[in-house]
């Protein structure tokens, strides 16, 4: 019988609390670090990717691979918070990833199951394009 042995450390608690804080963002790696500095506790990059790993192993961290060759992004979903439920959307200009429920998406998600015997996961499907933001500063 394998025993697991976790050690808790003041850093992998602040990461699960930056996490946890911030459950409605996406957040990078970069930003766990930057975040750790901050709080006068830096951690090496590989460190917490190994932790991440395990939060999401157990289920408590959800890992988005955005896009290919860039960095992942992670978000705390322990709390029963399931991004399965709804769509993303990326903007080009600015990164930010946006959570968006809407009926007519999940229709699309209907007729592909119905027609096409292909179920979509929504938490890996991301559209990209340009935030409201972007697109009004783009135009001035």
């Amino acid at each position: 019988m394998a025993i697991e042995i976790t050690y808790k450390t003041k850093q992998k608690e602040y990461i699960l609390s930056y996490l946890e804080q911030n459950r409605e963002k996406h957040l990078t790696v970069d930003n766990m670090i930057d975040f750790l500095k901050q709080n006068d506790t830096p951690v090496g990059k590989s460190t917490v990717y190994r932790y991440l790993d395990v939060l999401v192993n157990k289920g408590i961290v959800r890992k988005y691979i955005v896009e290919e060759g860039k960095s992942s992004c992670y978000q705390y979903i322990n709390d029963g918070h399931a991004c399965k439920e709804h769509f993303h959307l990326k903007c080009n200009d600015c990164g930010k990833l946006f959570h968006v429920e809407c009926e007519r998406l999940e229709g699309i998600n209907n007729h592909i199951l119905e027609h096409h015997k292909f179920e979509i996961d929504n938490s890996k499907t991301v559209y990209y394009g340009t935030c409201e933001k972007c697109h009004k500063s783009n135009i001035k």
